[in-house]
Parts: structure tokens; sequence; C-alpha cells
């Protein structure tokens, strides 16, 4: 298979004095690194960095020409790595990532990131939706916690809920150390 890593949003609003701070991001942007790092080793010309680049203020972070629009030290991207900028959850809307796949072939996407019940999610049902095979490296994504009326929902099961239903059938699940050793 012809295999891309996608990294979603691992951006500054997402770590603490963020704008959007997410249940422990550092953990995760570290596990993203590791995978990062692989594929910098063994798939470098297939590395696609997401970065949600907000319409205007109103959407409260990731605000156009601030500090927490920018894609953390951790996974920063290097000058010839693809960087897609998104304004919606699934960064196959109204972007060119569909367009780059398909110009390298790919049939396999590696997707890491932020958050994991919104773009994350998103992200990963669409690209299965289009044909491709998925991996989500679990302990690489980031959540936070939830509230619905008077139900708060704790960051680690929303983030645990989320991974679940995508392993159900939309993508095969593992820990950064798991993927990186069966290859």
């Amino acid at each position: 298979m012809n295999t891309a890593l996608i990294i979603i949003d691992i951006q500054k609003d997402y770590f603490p004095n963020g704008k959007n701070p997410l249940s422990n991001p550092e953990a995760a942007a570290n596990n993203a690194q590791k995978v990062l790092t692989w594929f910098r080793s063994n798939h470098s010309e297939n590395i696609f960095h997401i970065q949600h680049i907000a319409p205007d203020e109103s959407f409260g972070f990731f605000v156009p020409n601030t500090e927490g629009i920018e894609i953390h030290d951790a996974v920063k991207p290097k000058d010839d790595e693809t960087i897609i900028n998104k304004q919606l959850p699934n960064a196959f809307v109204n972007t060119e990532l569909q367009e780059k796949l398909q110009e390298k072939n790919i049939d396999h996407v590696v997707v890491v990131g932020m958050m994991t019940h919104m773009c994350v999610d998103a992200t990963v049902r669409a690209a299965a939706d289009l044909g491709y095979k998925v991996t989500l490296i679990e302990d690489a994504c980031a959540s936070s916690e939830l509230t619905y009326n008077e139900h708060v929902i704790d960051a680690e099961d929303v983030h645990y809920s989320f991974i679940s239903a995508l392993n159900f059938g939309y993508a095969d699940v593992y820990t950064a150390e798991n993927f990186i050793s069966q290859q």
C-alpha cells in the first residue's frame, strides 16, 4: 500500500495557555512526534500537516494571525512537508487534501491529531468513506471534556468513546508504539 501520514490540528491553542486547551495534549503530541519521526525515515514524501484557521474571531480559537494557529513544535513541519489549511472539522472539505493524496496514489492513511471527538472523527470517517484504508493512532490524539445539558463527560471517556466507534468500522486503531513496531 502507498501510505501517508495526516497530522490534524496539533496547534498551540490546544495546549496549556491556549484558547482551547485539551486534556493531555503534550502526551498526544509526543506520540504523534514518534509517528512523524518514523514517517520521515520511511515515507518522507507522504506527510500532510492539517492546520485549522478559523474564518474569523467568532470561532473563539484558531483565530487568524495569532500564535494559537501555529503548529506545535513537537510536529513542526519541515520545508518539504505539505501544509493544508482548513476551516471546517473534516480535513477533506474545501481543501486540496483529496487531490494531493490522489496525486501520490495514496490508498492508506495514518491519522494522528486533535480533537478526537471533532476533527479527527470527521476526517477519519471521510477518509474511510472515500475508500482509503485508515489507521488511527489513538494515543497520538487528544480530546476534551464535553457537556450536554447537565451531563458532563470526562475527556478520557469522550476520547475512548470516539476511538471505540471509529475502531468499529472506520479505522484500524493502534498505539504509536504498536504501529511503529509492526512496520
